[in-house]
């Protein structure tokens, strides 16, 4: 067996690396029609095919005259990589960056024989045939240049690996927030409806002249929504007019969807203050037993408005770039905890 050096082994590790991007990213850009930048990192590198290439020649340069032990040490070797690096980044990130459950016989989505196989391949054509070039070429780099050659290489690595993985940590980020935005919006307009029809039966028994102050405040508050309904429409119409590049686009769209989601939470908050308004109109022509109970949880209902409207202006456009960067590079990606929300973006960034 060939002794290598530390800088021999990160030599090879990039080399592979580099490869492994190149069929990544022919293979997927063929599949989507577009060219592809494949990976989790900016630079054309893939680091889990440098790994998975670090794995086999290990295992099998005692053995790389046995072709059969090379397929199968190769296989078990780069599979073994393959499902732990899966299941560490879904737990890290909350997404899949790959997922093999539409293929048979696959384990957890994170590998199958298919790709298993593939693996194995790999390795046969990795050892007998790819790797005798690359180690006569990075054996003949004086040590020197070839320590030099490293370190600067980790460096730049090291920077790319950092800036991307801030990137996906946004997109978690986002992810996170979309989800839990949408279900609490959507509870809070379920109970303000329960709570509206509740509030409507208890004043049927009402005098007269409450009602009537019970409907102007009603119709007040239509009208200021109608209101804000239009002025919102005829900026959404401005918007499309305008040409717009692709990251421009991307942006409008989700400025129009913050301006969607600060629209139902005002409508949101005037239910709220017209209930409360309700309560205490209520409580003026009799005495309510439950005036405490309601005011509470209107109340609370505020402040959870409130909390929306921050968490909202809280996700900013680097936030929503970075996470489009991040689709764009890895477009079959999924989430499984917040599927709609990565659906969401995903139809943003217009990823398919």
């Amino acid at each position: 067996m060939q002794e290598y050096d530390l800088s021999h082994w990160v030599l090879f590790f990039f080399l592979y690396s580099f490869l492994g991007w190149i069929w990544e990213s022919c293979y997927v850009s063929v599949r989507k029609h577009r060219w592809v930048n494949r990976g989790f990192m900016h630079g054309p590198m893939l680091p889990l095919y440098g790994s998975g290439a670090m794995v086999v020649l290990i295992m099998t340069i005692p053995v790389r005259d046995n072709i059969l032990l090379v397929f199968l040490m190769g296989m078990i070797g780069a599979t073994i990589l393959e499902y732990f690096t899966g299941i560490t980044m879904e737990r890290l990130f909350h997404v899949r960056y790959w997922d093999y459950r539409n293929l048979k016989f696959n384990v957890r989505g994170y590998i199958c024989p298919l790709a298993s196989l593939c693996w194995g391949a790999f390795s046969i054509l990795m050892v007998k045939v790819v790797h005798i070039p690359f180690e006569h070429m990075v054996l003949l780099i004086p040590v020197t240049i070839a320590d030099i050659l490293a370190f600067v290489l980790t460096i730049a690595a090291a920077v790319d690996f950092t800036q991307s993985f801030n990137e996906a940590m946004d997109m978690k980020r986002i992810l996170v927030q979309l989800e839990a935005s949408k279900e609490q919006i959507q509870k809070m307009q379920e109970r303000l409806k329960d709570a509206s029809e509740e509030m409507q039966d208890r004043l049927k028994d009402a005098s007269e002249g409450v009602q009537e102050r019970l409907k102007r405040a009603s119709e007040g508050v239509q009208e200021r929504l109608e209101d804000s309904y239009l002025l919102y429409e005829e900026r959404k119409e401005m918007k499309a007019a305008e040409k717009q590049t692709r990251k421009e686009l991307y942006l409008a769209k989700i400025e129009e969807q913050r301006r969607e989601r600060k629209e139902q939470l005002t409508q949101l908050s005037e239910k709220v203050e017209a209930l409360l308004r309700t309560v205490r109109l209520e409580n003026e022509a009799q005495e309510s037993e439950s005036k405490g109970n309601w005011r509470k949880e209107l109340a609370q209902m505020r402040s959870n408005i409130l909390s929306e409207r921050k968490k909202l202006g809280s996700r900013t456009d680097r936030n929503y770039v970075n996470a489009m960067r991040q689709l764009r590079r890895n477009p079959t990606a999924v989430s499984d905890k917040f599927k709609n929300a990565m659906e969401e973006l995903k139809k943003n960034a217009e990823v398919k």
